[in-house]
């Protein structure tokens, strides 16, 4: 990914994401530039989600830390977490 300078009083923000895949699964990742990660799943550049293709984003979160956002992807990947994405954002 490429990345770009912050403007003044910009603060960097990181994303965890939930798309939609053809096959009707979800995959939850997480980035800094979440447009761009997005356009990536869609090209077929991300190995998990290249034969599902065409990707639709159903749910994004931000997060001003870095790890804040990992560690809720990795919630968002285990049992309870998937009962809370099918419950709260699905």
């Amino acid at each position: 990914m490429a990345l770009r300078n912050l403007g003044e009083g910009e603060i960097q923000m990181y994303y965890v994401y939930i798309i939609k895949l053809k096959n009707g699964k979800f995959y939850t990742g997480s980035s800094s530039n979440l447009q761009n990660r997005i356009k990536e799943h869609d090209a077929g550049r991300v190995m998990a989600t290249k034969a599902y293709r065409p990707v639709r984003l159903v749910y994004y979160s931000a997060f001003k830390s870095k790890s804040k956002a990992v560690k809720f992807e990795l919630y968002l990947k285990t049992g309870s977490g998937i009962g809370f994405r099918n419950k709260r954002f699905i």
